[in-house]
Formats: C-alpha cells, sequence, structure tokens
C-alpha cells in the first residue's frame, strides 16, 4: 500500500506544524505564542503579506495554539507524536468549531450573515470557536459592514483570523478592530538553507547553484521555494545518479543561462547588433521566456551598475564565482548613463509585451534599439528645441522658430527619443543653466517638493504631484512614484530638472509596482473625513445635536489649512 504522505507535493508536506517552523518569521511568532502563553490574544487577527509567507498556516497554528487540550511544550501545542484530539483536526482541516473560509469565492454579504448567525453559539468541544477568512481583502464592502459589530464586540469563545496579500483594499474601520501582523519576504540565505534541508530529507541530488537559484526564482516566498523544489526533485526522479545543476533548473523555468546573458549584454555594449541578435535567437529556441529574459537583463545591468558605483559585488547576492568573474570583465568601460538608458528601455519592453502578440520579435527590436541607443542620443541632440538653437548641427535643412511647436517625430521615434529625453534628464551630470543652480534647500518630504513647486510658481508641476501622481516612497535624492494617465508628458523631465535647480543634486526618479496607491490630493481628502468622522463622535458635537436634531457636520478646518 503506497504511504500517503510520500504521494503528498512537499509544499504540504513541509507545512508548518509548530511555530518554530514558520520560516523568516520569528518575531511574529515568539509575539503571537507569548500573547497565547499569558492570556491575552486579540478578538481578530490579520495576518497580511505576499503568497508563500505563511498567512494561512499562522493561521492555522493560532487556531491549534488557542485549543490545544495538552500544551506540553515551549511551542504552546502539544507533542507531534502524542498530539491532541483539536490539534490533529485542525491539522486536517476537519474541526467542527475552526472553520476557514476563503473568502474570494465566498465575497458577499449574505455568507457573512450565515457567518454571524453561526458565530453566536458557543464551540461544540473546543475552548474557542475559530473562524479562519482566506484572501479577506476579496470581502465586498457590505459584507464587511455587516462584520463590524460583531468584531466590535465579539462573543468570549469567539476569534477571527483574516489572512490578505492585499491590506490597502480592507476597509480602515475593520483594521482599526484587529491585530495587524505582517508577514514580511523571507531573505534568500534562509530559503536556501530550507529548501537544502528539504532536498537533503528527500536524498535529492541537487546542486547548490541549482537551490540558490531556486531560492532567487521564488522571490520571497517559501512555499514558491519548495514547489520549486518539487519540480525538480521530480524532474531527477527518474534519473537517480544525475545530479540536477543550474543549467537543468534555468531550463525548466525557462530562464537564460547567465553567461549567455552576459555575452549578449557585452555586444549590445560594443554595438554588436548581429552578434547579440544570435545570442537572442539561441536563447529563443532553447525555450526563453521573454519577461523571465528581460528580469534577468535588468538584474545584470543593477549588477553593473552596482559594480562601477559601490566596486567588487559581495557573495551574499548569492552569484556564483564563475558569474561574478563575468560581470567583472563585462563591466569594463562602461558608465552609469549608457545603463540608466537601458534599464528605463528594458522596463518599456516589459510593458510593451502585455500589449503585443509576438513577444520575439519585441525582443528583436528591443535589442536593435539598445545597440543603436548612442545613435539614438546623438541625433536627439541635434534635433532636439535647445537654448542654443535648433537643428544647429544639421547641415543640409534648418528648422525655423515658426517651425518649432510643429516640430513632432512620428511613430516608434517619437516615443524612442521621448524616452531618451527623459532618460537624459535624469542621467546628465551637468546642468544646462548653472545659475539658476540652488545647493542651499533641503527638500525634506513629498509635500516641502508641493511647496516649493508653489513657492517657485511652478503651478503645472505642482498641479500634476497634487493631483497626478502617487507616492510610493521619498528620501533624499529619490523618489518611487506612479502617476494616473492625466500626467503632462515632460514632467519628468520638468521635475528633474527643477529637483537640480533647486537642491543643487540629481534626483533618482523610479517607477513604483506599488498598487492602490493614492495622489496627495486623495489622500487629503481621505484624512479630510477622518477628521471629519472623528468630530462627529465628540462631545461637542453630540451637546449641540441635542439642540439641533437636524444639524450636520459637513466640514472642519484643520491645522494646516
Amino acid at each position: 500500500m503506497l504511504d500517503e504522505n510520500k504521494l503528498k507535493v512537499l509544499a504540504l508536506k513541509y507545512r508548518p506544524k509548530i511555530f518554530k517552523d514558520l520560516i523568516g518569521q520569528e518575531i511574529i511568532a515568539e509575539t503571537i505564542l507569548n500573547a497565547i502563553k499569558i492570556g491575552k490574544t486579540p478578538n481578530a487577527y490579520l495576518l497580511t503579506g505576499i503568497r508563500g509567507t505563511g498567512k494561512t498556516s499562522t493561521a492555522r497554528l493560532i487556531a491549534k495554539a488557542l485549543n490545544c487540550s495538552k500544551n506540553k511544550n515551549e511551542n504552546g501545542l502539544c507533542n507531534e507524536k502524542d498530539s491532541c484530539e483539536h490539534c490533529r483536526e485542525i491539522e486536517n482541516s476537519n474541526h467542527i468549531d475552526v472553520l476557514e473560509q476563503d473568502a474570494a469565492t465566498a465575497t458577499g454579504v449574505d455568507n457573512i450573515r450565515d457567518l454571524i448567525e453561526n458565530s453566536k453559539y458557543n464551540p461544540t468541544n473546543a475552548k474557542y470557536k475559530i473562524y479562519i477568512i482566506d484572501e479577506a481583502h476579496a470581502l465586498s464592502r457590505n459584507a464587511w459592514q455587516a462584520l463590524l459589530k460583531t468584531l466590535e464586540e465579539p462573543p468570549s469563545k469567539l476569534r477571527f483570523i483574516f489572512a490578505t496579500t492585499e491590506p490597502r483594499k480592507v476597509p480602515v474601520t475593520i483594521l482599526s478592530r484587529c491585530q495587524r501582523f505582517d508577514l514580511r519576504r523571507v531573505s534568500l540565505e534562509k530559503i536556501f538553507n530550507h529548501i537544502k534541508k528539504i532536498s537533503e530529507i528527500e536524498k535529492g541530488k541537487i546542486s547548490d547553484d541549482a537551490l540558490r537559484l531556486l531560492a532567487r526564482a521564488s522571490e520571497g516566498s517559501v512555499r514558491d521555494s519548495i514547489s520549486l523544489l518539487d519540480r525538480s526533485l521530480v524532474f531527477q526522479s527518474l534519473k537517480p545518479d544525475k545530479t540536477i545543476q543550474d543549467s537543468d533548473v534555468r531550463k525548466m523555468l525557462g530562464l537564460a543561462d547567465k553567461s549567455k546573458l552576459i555575452k549578449l549584454l557585452k555586444d549590445v555594449f560594443e554595438g554588436n547588433e548581429n552578434g547579440a541578435l544570435k545570442i537572442l535567437k539561441e536563447l529563443i529556441e532553447e525555450g526563453l521566456d521573454a519577461k523571465n529574459f528581460l528580469n534577468d537583463i535588468l538584474e545584470l545591468i543593477y549588477l553593473f551598475s552596482r559594480r562601477i558605483n559601490l566596486g567588487p559585488i559581495e557573495k551574499e547576492l548569492f552569484i556564483s564565482d564563475s558569474e561574478l568573474q563575468l560581470i567583472e570583465e563585462a563591466s569594463k568601460g562602461l558608465n552609469i548613463q549608457d545603463l540608466g538608458l537601458f534599464w528605463q528601455l528594458t522596463l518599456k519592453t516589459i510593458e510593451d509585451l502585455n500589449i503585443v502578440s509576438n513577444e520575439n520579435v519585441t525582443l528583436e527590436m528591443y535589442l536593435m534599439q539598445l545597440t543603436h541607443v548612442k545613435s539614438i542620443e546623438e541625433k536627439q541632440g541635434e534635433t532636439s528645441l535647445s537654448d542654443n538653437g535648433i537643428g544647429k548641427n544639421l547641415p543640409e535643412e534648418k528648422i525655423s522658430p515658426d517651425n518649432k511647436k510643429n516640430f513632432k517625430p512620428s511613430g516608434i521615434a517619437k516615443d524612442q527619443l521621448k524616452n531618451i529625453d527623459q532618460i537624459k534628464s535624469l542621467t546628465k551630470s551637468e546642468p544646462t543653466n548653472k545659475s539658476k543652480v540652488s545647493q542651499s534647500f533641503k527638500i525634506g518630504s513629498f509635500e516641502d517638493l508641493i511647496k516649493l513647486a508653489e513657492k517657485n510658481k511652478e503651478i503645472e508641476l505642482k498641479y500634476d504631484l497634487e493631483r497626478n501622481v502617487k507616492l510610493a516612497k521619498f528620501e533624499d535624492g529619490k523618489i518611487d512614484i506612479n502617476f494616473n494617465e492625466n500626467l503632462n508628458r515632460n514632467f519628468i523631465k520638468k521635475l528633474s530638472q527643477s529637483l537640480y535647480e533647486w537642491t543643487g543634486k540629481r534626483w533618482i526618479i523610479s517607477l513604483s509596482k506599488s498598487e492602490n496607491l493614492r495622489t496627495f490630493h486623495q489622500e487629503k481628502i481621505e484624512k479630510k473625513k477622518e477628521f471629519l468622522n472623528k468630530e462627529k463622535e465628540s462631545e461637542t458635537f453630540k451637546e449641540m445635536l441635542k439642540n439641533f436634531p437636524d444639524a450636520d457636520l459637513i466640514d472642519v478646518g484643520t491645522e494646516d489649512e
């Protein structure tokens, strides 16, 4: 008879059974366990984090610790070999008092009303009745509203555990009633050590370089790394004498050979278009995935830039010695400005993949753009509408001042020139007008930047910063932003120039992948609403309602207004 445990996928087989098994979440595990030991548990938990960091596993461990009838060891749980009935049933997802609900499939208010109705009754045979709601962000607004009262004053024997990858979609009124724990991405080193341990237990033959590649491909998700390891071991299972190498993993994941990528980029740097396209063709024949290819290119550009700016690359970045040597050789003669251009064009190509049908042609166009990016830059300089004159270096045709407004490159060239122009404004080392530069002013926050734009009468820039730009991160010398479709096409160039003039140094303006960001104007409106709601709960307003029952508070002034 087959052993069911052996047939389990590794992600389920090695699911955390005690709090110490939670990889990379040691502080959170200790905090939750200590609260359970002293009996100071919240009515509702909110577990957030990317996929595969242990949200659902943590929720089950909390349920086990709250209902465990033995509590024999330091983990707040009974011993695995002599586990209690509650722990066994919760682990097998068949405990009558621990109910798991996937909010992605049960989003409506009716589902929540049934849940609330059942929550009124005491647990059948456990200490607590526990509801684990996964993908909680998928619940509808009405469903959340229905939960509010129960979360505010829940029965003493009831606990809620919400798990979500998108906490921003959870209403603020719910967040304030939950104890929140943010499960972080797990470090590459911890993931590497974890999957290496599992591979040794499973008696799999896989090299350390291959394991490092799996750890990197998981992007901080423990579950993803174990699933990838499972695929690798299945690949090796029919060849017991074979040791899986990183080249095998690359083929399995559709990743390009790093040495070939470095050679391809070296051809690009040298302007060898035919050589770069030949390598690309070989990679496509090997089953190259377009997005993985471009992401690998971004990683290499980053490593080249790091090598130029910070010196030799540390080994903790999980790069093999051979790769380090190739990067060291290929980075000679490069400059940070060209790498900045390559980075931006690569990002744009990744976006283009979402709207084109032929990915291979897109990649070929991308490489041709990279190999000719310097010539495009030079042509842009020749045709630039600068203060020094339009078309100054053109030998034949001259562009008159009357045609200055009508000078618009068309098609692909237009987009290329626009991108190059924006990137140049970020990477250029010398200003066009040094007299405007003021090196005494320091911008401490995004709000300071808006006020400075207003002070310098840059009304259009101020409007974009307030209404069309969504701030992800702000620090001295660097801004991470997202934006809406109303943003002015020259915003990046204008902001970069203005920041240099105001601060005396070049700022890095990068595009954030963060979702659900809000503009400064939207944030201001939300803060106003929160302040208004708070004032409506004040004793002063309640006293006023006694005298004027029909009155309503529609606006309130804040200290910064």
